[in-house]
Formats: C-alpha cells, sequence, structure tokens
C-alpha cells in the first residue's frame, strides 16, 4: 500500500491559499452555506461536502494549535494562537455550525440521502438536542481552565543527583533493581505534585461548576447524563457502565491480587509497597530496548511491519513528514496522543520517552492510532474519519498485543522478552481496575456537583479501595492516596473520556486470542474493522474485527481465564 499526502490539490469550495487566521475571514463561507438554495438530494451531497471542506480545514488548524502548545507548554505566541482560537473562533464556530445543522435536518426531510449517512445524521440530530446557545462561553472558559492541567504537571520537576528530570524521566526510575532510589524518586513525584494538590482542586471545582451549568442549560439533570449524550454514546447506556464497574471487580481484582501476592514473594518483600509496582517481578533488570529516539522508531517499523507491512508504512511516513515528537523535555506537557490531522491526513504522534519499557508500549499504542487515521483517509466526509472512542481505542490497544509476539526486536535476549511480555499483560490487567476507578469516580463527581473537597477525597478513597487489593502496603505514606487521580489528565481535559480505554481492553484481549489461533484471518479482520470508520455502529465494527461488544461478567470472565492462560505458561518457562 502506498501512502502519500491526500490533500486536494484543488478545492472545491475554498480557495487554494485558505488559512484560518481570524473569525471575519471564516464567516463569508459559512454565510453562504447559510444562504445556498437547495433543491435536490445532489445538491445537497454538494452542500454537505463544501460545509464538510470548511469544517475540516478549521479543524486541521485548530489541532495544529493545540499539537504547538504540548510540544512547548512555554511557547507564548502559540499560547496567544491557540486561546484566540478557543475564546474567538470556536464559540462563532459552534454558532454557526448548529445554524447548519439545523439547515442540514429540515433539507433531508425533503430529499431524503443514501441509508450510508445514517451514523452521520444520527449524530447531527444529537448535536441539534443538546445545543444551547448560552453554553458556547462556557465550554471556552472550561476548555481554557483544563489547558492549566498539562501547564502545571510541565512545570513539575525532580531531582535526582543533581538532575531535573520531567515526571516521565522520573518514573522510569522505578524501574530500577535499587528500592531505595525507587522509594526516593516515587515519594519525590507524590510531593511534587502534592505540591499543587490546591491548585488542582480548585481547577477541578471550578470545572465541575461549569460543567454542571452547562447540563442544566441544555435540560439535563447532571452534567453525567448531558455528557454520556454529548460523547454519542448511542450504543450502550449508563447501567453498562455500572455493569463493567462490577465485571472488573470480580474478574479482574482477584487475579491481580495474586499477582501482587507473587511479585512480594519473587522479590523477597516483607511488605509491597506502591514503588515495587514498575520493576520487573521477577527481580531481574532488563536491557534499554533502544537507545535513542531514532532507534526507537526504527524498531518500532521492524516491530509493526512484522504484523503488516503497511502498518509500518506508516511510521516512516510520520517520521518523514516530521511528524514525531517523541522525547521528554522541559517544558513539554505530559502524556502521549495521535493528533488526526483530516485534510493532510498525516497524523502526529506525540509523546515523552526516557528509554523504558513503558515507551515501547507507548509507541506501539499511539503506532496503532495512527495507522487507524490513515485506514480512515479515503473518507471524503470528516465524520466517518473521527472514529468514537470505543473502536479508536481498540485499534491502539489491540495493536500493543498483537505486535507482543515480535517484542523481541526491542528484547533480543531471551529473559528480558519474557520480562517484557509479563510487564506488558500486568499492565494490561492493572489498566482494567484503574479505568474502573476514575470512571466510577467521575460518576460520582458529577452526580454530586456541589460536594466538598473532603468529601470528594473520602470519595474518591473508598471508590480507589473498591479496585485496589489490600496486598499493596501504604502504611506511612497514607497522603499520597489521597490525590491519585490528581495525574489523570481525562479528568481535567476530556471528562468521562476512559472507560472507552476499558472497554477496547477487552476488545484487545479478545483480538489477541483470535490472533492467536489464525493470525492472518485476524489482521485482516482487524483492519477490515479500521477501515469503516464510523460508518457503522460501534457492535457492527467489533463484529467485522472478529470480536463482541460486550462487557457482562461471563464474557469478561472468558477473557480474564484466556489471559491468565497467557501469563502462567510465562512464569513458569
Amino acid at each position: 500500500m502506498e501512502l502519500v499526502n491526500t490533500t486536494r490539490n484543488t478545492r472545491a469550495f475554498l480557495p487554494k491559499n485558505f488559512n484560518v487566521t481570524v473569525w471575519s475571514k471564516l464567516k463569508p463561507y459559512f454565510t453562504e452555506l447559510e444562504n445556498r438554495a437547495v433543491e435536490s438530494s445532489v445538491e445537497l451531497e454538494n452542500w454537505i461536502f463544501d460545509r464538510n471542506e470548511l469544517i475540516q480545514a478549521i479543524k486541521e488548524d485548530l489541532n495544529w494549535r493545540y499539537i504547538r502548545i504540548t510540544v512547548n507548554s512555554e511557547d507564548d505566541k502559540s499560547n496567544e494562537a491557540y486561546n484566540y482560537a478557543i475564546q474567538k473562533i470556536v464559540p462563532m464556530l459552534t454558532k454557526h455550525d448548529n445554524l447548519l445543522d439545523d439547515k442540514l435536518a429540515s433539507l433531508v426531510s425533503k430529499f431524503p440521502l443514501d441509508k450510508k449517512y445514517n451514523i452521520f445524521l444520527r449524530s447531527i440530530q444529537n448535536n441539534l438536542k443538546l445545543y444551547n446557545e448560552e453554553n458556547i462561553e462556557i465550554v471556552s472558559q472550561a476548555k481554557l481552565i483544563s489547558k492549566q492541567f498539562g501547564q502545571i504537571f510541565s512545570k513539575v520537576l525532580i531531582q535526582n543527583e543533581g538532575q531535573e528530570l520531567t515526571i516521565q524521566a522520573a518514573s522510569g526510575l522505578l524501574e530500577s533493581l535499587d528500592r531505595a532510589l525507587r522509594e526516593n524518586i516515587y515519594l519525590k513525584i507524590a510531593n511534587g505534585i502534592l505540591e499543587n494538590k490546591d491548585q488542582l482542586n480548585d481547577i477541578l471545582t471550578e470545572l465541575i461548576g461549569l460543567r454542571n451549568q452547562i447540563a442544566i442549560n441544555a435540560g439535563f439533570d447532571n452534567y453525567r447524563d448531558y455528557k454520556f449524550i454529548a460523547l454519542g454514546r448511542f450504543d450502550y447506556e449508563i447501567d453498562d457502565c455500572f455493569d463493567f464497574h462490577l465485571s472488573i471487580k470480580d474478574e479482574v481484582l482477584p487475579l491481580i491480587s495474586k499477582l501482587h501476592t507473587f511479585r512480594k514473594k519473587s522479590l523477597k518483600l516483607d511488605k509491597l509497597k506502591p514503588w515495587d509496582l514498575s520493576v520487573d517481578m521477577m527481580g531481574g533488570e532488563m536491557t534499554s530496548p533502544f537507545t535513542d529516539i531514532p532507534d526507537l522508531v526504527s524498531k518500532t517499523v521492524k516491530c509493526i511491519q512484522q504484523i503488516d507491512p503497511m502498518f509500518g508504512d506508516v511510521v516512516n511516513l510520520l517520521d518523514k513528514n516530521g511528524h514525531l515528537d517523541l522525547d521528554s523535555r522541559k517544558g513539554k506537557r505530559p502524556g502521549g496522543y495521535n493528533m488526526p490531522l483530516p485534510v493532510s491526513n498525516i497524523p502526529f504522534v506525540f509523546m515523552n520517552a526516557v528509554n523504558s519499557i513503558k515507551d515501547v508500549r507507548t509507541m506501539i499504542h499511539e503506532s496503532g492510532h495512527a495507522v487507524h487515521s490513515v485506514l480512515v483517509k479515503d473518507f471524503e466526509l470528516g465524520f466517518f474519519k473521527r472514529t468514537p472512542s470505543e473502536v479508536a481505542e481498540l485499534a491502539a490497544m489491540s495493536m500493543e498485543l498483537l505486535s507482543m509476539e515480535y517484542w523481541d526486536v526491542f528484547f533480543p535476549n531471551a529473559d528480558d522478552l519474557k520480562k517484557a511480555k509479563i510487564w506488558q499483560l500486568e499492565k494490561v490487567l492493572i489498566t482494567l481496575p484503574w479505568v474502573a476507578t476514575i470512571d466510577k469516580f467521575q460518576h460520582w463527581i458529577y452526580t454530586h456537583p456541589t460536594h466538598t473537597i473532603e468529601e470528594r477525597t473520602e470519595s474518591w478513597l473508598k471508590i480507589y479501595n473498591e479496585f485496589t487489593t489490600d496486598v499493596v502496603d501504604w502504611s506511612g505514606i497514607e497522603s499520597k492516596k489521597d490525590f491519585l487521580w490528581h495525574r489523570q489528565l481525562h479528568i481535567f481535559e476530556v471528562p468521562f473520556y476512559y472507560i472507552e480505554y476499558g472497554m477496547a481492553q477487552l476488545g484487545a484481549i479478545a483480538i489477541w486470542r483470535n490472533f492467536k489461533k489464525n493470525p492472518s484471518k485476524t489482521v485482516e479482520q482487524y483492519k477490515a474493522a479500521l477501515k469503516l470508520g464510523y460508518s457503522k455502529t460501534i457492535p457492527e465494527i467489533y463484529e467485522t474485527a472478529g470480536i463482541s461488544f460486550d462487557f457482562s461478567t461471563g464474557y469478561v470472565k472468558e477473557l480474564i481465564e484466556f489471559l491468565k492462560g497467557e501469563l502462567e505458561e510465562l512464569l513458569e518457562e
């Protein structure tokens, strides 16, 4: 498969030299669409694609503005450009987008469209249902406030042996065999975050107030109910989230308890402390998986191209176009992401590599997102490229497990490879209760919007303890547990976007199980599912991938039994 930049050389609606600058330059295009006469289904389709061309150009520009403030949070010019967009462009875009949605709904009643547009039109109706003009300014205000999370964390530096380390770089030291060093680093990271706890609490309190008002303005009892609809969760209910929580508690937590007990015994520890959870559970030290960023890129390509040559081609494409920002450095926002760019169709991958096994997982994960972005590039209508998170994360998490079969690229030593696989499967398991914890915590936060900080902490601890084991000993450092949620970007920046990771993780386990039985068929099903973009429902996309969209206790038990067998086989080798 040849990968090329698919930007149109000639635009159908916008001028060739079109750039997003100020709202006054954008408004005429919206006005033309709002006033244009449409007299047939053909003209309606042309109108839809002209609107799409305008919106995708604006989204690409907005995505670049976000990228620039994350690669360097101290860049005043980039911050100014981002703030202008959030305060001046996005509010007007929201208002005029609603006018166009309303016009589209009216036109479809006169000039019916092919059923291939059903998912798209369902989303349009949902947008109209949620729209409230009073919320435009509140949403912009909330976006600007949530940005403070990244700014705070980008400035937290950890001192170690005369060096200043970012949180990401310091976290890599938690894999060290030196337990005293691990404890020292863990406490420094925890204290660095706790120094900002009052500010982070205040930020969340302000966000809760704003988000609750958004929900009330839109006619909802609380922000949880509003956000569930706003996220387009058409294919499952709020009660399904509670079923997920229960399934994880019943089926995953007992296995994690056994793993923690094994870790404690293997490391010959009287007490298993939080700083003992990242080191190799067998007590060995792995060789560094890569030497530098070019080596990480090269090995990633070599690894995932063994699953399918096209996957490696995607990473090469990003590298060639300068769309990889992978190292950790001062002033860079924490975390990692794949940012789709809907016009150029060459996504941007961002992460904070510090030469640890975690970096391998993150790079493969974001590469999965990038592959997904490229596989949907041929959809001219941008809506179909923007897959729901339950599918987007399936792409990334499946890539992690499929690639594990070829991790000898990073870990040529057989013992290191076994340790890396055990580490990965342990992290897959640990991800599930953490997802349940964060999701359930947010359910509580937004259904109790007037809570105090003390009540918030009490609720957090109750929920956290529900999804963790008593094998890990917190004695003497109990206060560090109170604000573990402060590290979770999603709570601040993208509320309720998190349970998708858990749902997708279950799907990824199912895909990996299929891969073990029939590799070639599974990869073809995986690619076929991703190519659907958002042209089908989530259950239909999962079915195309050869798996079920299911988080019942019985199904979760079945998948966890498979994972348990794979882990036991590795531990017995």
